[in-house]
């Protein structure tokens, strides 16, 4: 017998109910879209730099990142028409910064958790 199945089948049925509704499919659709812009590397260092700058133009996070501008650009793209991020227009410059405390919220558990598992050795 796998190790994943149960023994004995026996389903909690109030359990079940209680947590069933939870995340609906279309919800638990969008949070799996969210993570895997969140997914990509270049993306995460950009993200991870405008957490700890605040604001940052194009051309400060390609040369953070050191990625070309182009790749910077599209990049931010797809995080503010997602939500992620989001910008500011100073005459020719366009400045972005992360959309608000909840993107910042999860930067942070996110690199806690990481940080937390390479500890602990798991």
């Amino acid at each position: 017998m796998p190790v994943d199945e149960c023994e004995v089948k026996k389903v909690d049925a109030g359990r079940v109910a209680a947590i069933r509704g939870l995340i609906d499919a279309a919800d638990a659709t969008r949070l799996a879209e969210l993570f895997k812009l969140l997914g990509d590397p270049t993306r995460a260092r950009i993200l991870y730099a405008l957490l700890e700058a605040g604001e940052m133009c194009v051309c400060d996070i390609g040369e953070t990142v050191e990625i070309p501008e182009s790749t910077a650009s599209h990049a931010l793209r797809l995080l503010r028409t997602a939500g992620i991020v989001r910008n500011r227009r100073d005459g020719r410059m366009v400045h972005y910064s992360l959309d608000d405390a909840h993107v910042r919220m999860l930067l942070d558990l996110s690199l806690q958790h990481l940080r937390h598992d390479q500890g602990s050795g798991q």
